[in-house]
C-alpha cells in the first residue's frame, strides 16, 4: 500500500513539473520598445471612441491605467476594470468590460495581455454573466 502511495505522489510531482514547463513555454511573450496601439471603447449606448497610444509598455493594463482610460480594483488576478472612458459598469445590471483584440475575446486580463506594435484592442461594455 505504501509503495502505491509513493508511486502516486511521484507521478503527481512529475505531472506538476510538466504542467509548469508547458505553461512557461506557451505563455505569450512581450515585445520591448516603442509600440503604437489603438483602443476602441464601445459604450453601453453603442457609441464608440478610439484612442491611439504610443508606448514602451509591454502589457495592455499598463497602457490603459497610465493614460487614465480605465479605473478598477486590484485583485490577486490583476486589474479588475470597472470604469472605462468615464462609464462605470453597473453590477446590478450584470455589466462588465469585455476585452478583445481585433475582435477576438482574450483569455487573459489586461495586466497579463502583452501588446505588440500595430494591434487594436476593444473594451466593450457587456451585459450578462
Amino acid at each position: 500500500m505504501r509503495k502505491k502511495l509513493l508511486i502516486g505522489c511521484g507521478a503527481l510531482v512529475v505531472a506538476c513539473l510538466l504542467a509548469a514547463v508547458l505553461y512557461i513555454q506557451t505563455q505569450p511573450g512581450t515585445t520591448e520598445g516603442a509600440k503604437a496601439i489603438d483602443v476602441v471603447v464601445v459604450h453601453g449606448d453603442g457609441t464608440e471612441a478610439t484612442f491611439q497610444y504610443q508606448t514602451d509598455a509591454e502589457y495592455l493594463g499598463d497602457v490603459l491605467t497610465e493614460n487614465g482610460l480605465v479605473e478598477g480594483t486590484e485583485s490577486s488576478y490583476g486589474l479588475f476594470i470597472t470604469t472605462v472612458d468615464g462609464e462605470t459598469a453597473d453590477d446590478s445590471l450584470q455589466q462588465w468590460w469585455c476585452i478583445t483584440r481585433e475582435g477576438e475575446m482574450l483569455s487573459t486580463g489586461a495586466d497579463q495581455t502583452p501588446i505588440a506594435d500595430g494591434e487594436q484592442y476593444e473594451l466593450t461594455l457587456t451585459e450578462g454573466y
